[in-house]
């Protein structure tokens, strides 16, 4: 009086396993962006490689005209001519 198999293995012998049946663009869409939520930030945006790139510029050009100033062009010209009678 009790069938031996259940009703619901039918159904479930006739489905595609999970992994084998393609999950529809939205999902899929929804998954991608749950793991980007969950992972740390790993780099910089593009905005942040403008505003590196800005910055590092305008050190670089800071730096040109501290060591092309009178002073520092002097001092190290100082510098090498006294390195050059100590060896001589």
């Amino acid at each position: 009086m009790t069938d031996p198999t259940p009703a619901s293995s039918d159904a479930v012998a006739t489905e595609a396993p999970t992994e084998l049946r393609p999950e529809p663009p939205r999902s899929r869409l929804a998954a991608r962006w749950a793991r980007l939520q969950a992972a740390p930030e790993a780099g910089m945006s593009t905005a942040e490689y403008a505003v590196g790139t800005v910055a590092a510029c305008a050190f670089a050009a800071v730096l040109y005209r501290v060591v092309t100033g009178g002073s520092v062009v002097t001092a190290l010209g100082d510098l090498v001519s006294s390195a050059l009678q100590v060896l001589s």
